[in-house]
């Protein structure tokens, strides 16, 4: 029997019915599409990697757009898409996978790729939990956007619970692949605070990214760990990282009073 992981923030998070989520996908796509247009220059590959904010699209969607679009020139190559990100919900120790066959959305079903939990067998700090993947939102709203972009995919969804930045660049090293293989990190930035200052917080956090310096101040992300992380990977390899977009909710909903940030960060590989 198929064991299939249910949305559990479709009409929330994204709209739930599939003809409303694919025209807000059509939109923020295009939108992103017509922002690159005007850089051509700003990547001339599809990267190996990105960073993505995980908010509802109301907030974050514009930025995560951003670096969706730059994977669709992949998508006869990428065939598997490891997601990572902050469990926000369920606390736990380690890295958590999924026991699904299969996660759904309203445009229909991602599987998960096969043997993956026994493909991380040497990782200790990797166990099944299907507790803290119910209810979380920070996989879950990637998944549109990449069935949107990309043709068939499989699925690798990794929750970072109480993780060292070891054990998290253990585990993406292992699902690293090659060109078939995409690395997506799922993480807002600051949370909750004045506008100006999100800035300047965002500003140092960017920074610090980009320059490939880590571990993060854990306030800066919720998804610090998972960046270590990749950054980390992004050192061994190497790759290239490059701001592509940073917004605040402030910028996208417009009260700049408490605001969270959003950015997408690309990593290519060599000079690209």
């Amino acid at each position: 029997m198929t064991t299939v992981r249910q949305p559990a923030v479709a009409g929330r998070f994204y709209p739930e019915r599939a003809d409303a989520l694919s025209r807000d996908l059509d939109r923020l796509l295009e939108q992103a599409r017509e922002a690159r247009a005007a850089a051509p220059d700003l990547h001339a590959v599809p990267p190996k990697a990105l960073i993505v904010p995980h908010a509802g699209y109301a907030y974050s969607g514009p930025t995560a757009a951003t670096g969706y679009a730059l994977i669709e020139a992949a998508r006869d190559r990428v065939r598997r898409v490891v997601v990572v990100g902050p469990a926000h919900y369920v606390g736990f120790r380690g890295l958590a996978l999924s026991s699904a066959d299969a996660f759904a959305t309203p445009l229909g079903e991602v599987p998960l790729a096969p043997g993956i939990a026994e493909e991380l067998t040497g990782c200790r700090q990797v166990r099944v939990l299907d507790g803290p993947h119910a209810p979380e939102h920070s996989l879950e709203v990637q998944l549109p956007f990449l069935q949107w972009v990309l043709e068939d995919v499989d699925l690798v969804p990794v929750l970072v619970g109480d993780a060292t930045p070891d054990e998290v660049a253990e585990v993406i090293a292992a699902c690293w692949g090659g060109p078939e293989t995409l690395v997506l990190v799922s993480s807002d930035l600051c949370h909750y605070l004045p506008y100006a200052q999100a800035r300047a917080a965002d500003a140092d956090t960017l920074r610090r990214i980009l320059t490939l310096q880590e571990p993060l101040p854990r306030r800066s992300a919720c998804g610090a760990r998972a960046i270590d992380g990749l950054i980390r990977a992004a050192r061994t390899h190497p790759l290239r990282p490059r701001l592509v977009d940073h917004r605040t909710s402030g910028d996208t909903a417009g009260d700049r009073s408490s605001v969270v940030g959003y950015a997408t960060v690309s990593f290519t590989e060599g000079d690209a």
